[in-house]
């Protein structure tokens, strides 16, 4: 008879929430991705940067995506130094440098073409010139 009147004290299943998924941001092209999709590079405590593939490495992260054209701006322009606030040992940038070269060669999409503008004509008088 208890049971009647209580009935089991099982919560009703809520829908499931997604998943978190870290955000990171490229420091070359600015783009926000999953923290999975980018590779981490690391200044390490003892002053050396190094490539953090598994993403927990201790030190100051930074974050770029897999792509030559975010890689070689961060390597030749300086936006790794910049954001270490420090320059690259030279044993370091050879390792990044390394890294650089086992990337694919992008291929360059076609520029995708604007349409034209169209101007606005100008409205035509409806009785033709006038003469005043």
């Amino acid at each position: 008879m208890a049971d009647a009147q209580h009935p089991s004290k099982k919560k009703p299943k809520q829908p499931q929430r997604p998943r978190h998924v870290p955000q990171r941001t490229c420091i070359v092209c600015r783009q926000v991705r999953p923290k999975r999709e980018l590779i981490r590079v690391v200044r390490t405590p003892a002053g050396h940067i190094e490539l953090d593939p598994t993403g927990k490495k201790s030190g100051r992260g930074a974050y770029l995506c897999a792509r030559r054209s975010c890689w070689e701006p961060a390597l030749h322009q300086g936006r790794l130094e910049r954001e270490f606030e420090m320059a690259i040992p030279a044993e370091d940038r050879l390792a990044l440098e390394a890294y650089l070269d086992s990337l694919p060669p992008e291929t360059a999409p076609a520029p995708a073409k604007k349409p034209a503008r169209q101007r606005a004509k100008a409205p035509a008088a409806e009785n033709g010139p006038s003469d005043k």
